[in-house]
């Protein structure tokens, strides 16, 4: 939960700008607010979820990082948004080994979900196809190697390098060292 972005699972995290907290959400103001963790919970997994409760506000920049992990091996997992600027937003998520051209990115432009709203979204990595939802259903879905990651740290609200910064709310973020089924996974209902 994100009720306390000083402290986040139980370790201190550190915070850039100054995140509000409404309704036991970290609110992210768009341009320096964000939250670092120096732990990675899925670090070692070979099979893992991440969900996040968040509520994309609309005004936020074109593109949008919301969730970062990069390992001390410089592997990364990005959970972005895409904003039209019309009231819509889709799902864009990456995963990357190092600086190296292999890595897979999932994003359909064609899946607009109004912002303003909650929604639950999951990453789901099996050990062979990567697989990204909102709200409990499968937006793509592609195959890739990665992994497993090292330790290192989360990044929620922003970039690890400080770039691309999110507008909106961030509620809970959840990792699982498992891939969940989809009937497993949460959703606003």
């Amino acid at each position: 939960r994100l009720d306390e972005p000083r402290r986040v699972g139980g370790r201190a995290a550190e915070v850039l700008g100054a995140p509000r907290v409404v309704e036991g959400a970290a609110v992210f103001d768009g341009a320096h607010d964000g939250i670092f963790v120096p732990d990675i919970p899925i670090a070692g997994a070979r099979r893992w979820t991440i969900e996040v409760l968040f509520q994309p506000a609309e005004g936020g920049g074109e593109a949008q990082r919301f969730v970062h992990l990069e390992d001390t091996q410089g592997w990364r997992v990005l959970i972005e948004t895409r904003l039209n600027g019309r009231g819509g937003w889709w799902l864009d998520t990456h995963v990357r080994k190092g600086d190296a051209d292999r890595g897979l990115t999932l994003i359909d432009p064609q899946r607009v979900h109004p912002t303003d709203r909650w929604y639950w979204a999951a990453l789901r990595y099996d050990g062979k196809t990567l697989t990204h939802f909102v709200n409990g259903v499968e937006e793509r879905a592609g195959a890739v190697e990665f992994g497993p990651l090292a330790n290192g740290r989360v990044s929620l609200g922003v970039r690890q390098n400080r770039v691309y910064w999110f507008k909106g709310a961030i509620r809970e973020v959840r990792f699982t060292r498992a891939a969940l089924p989809p009937e497993k996974l949460q959703r606003v209902r």
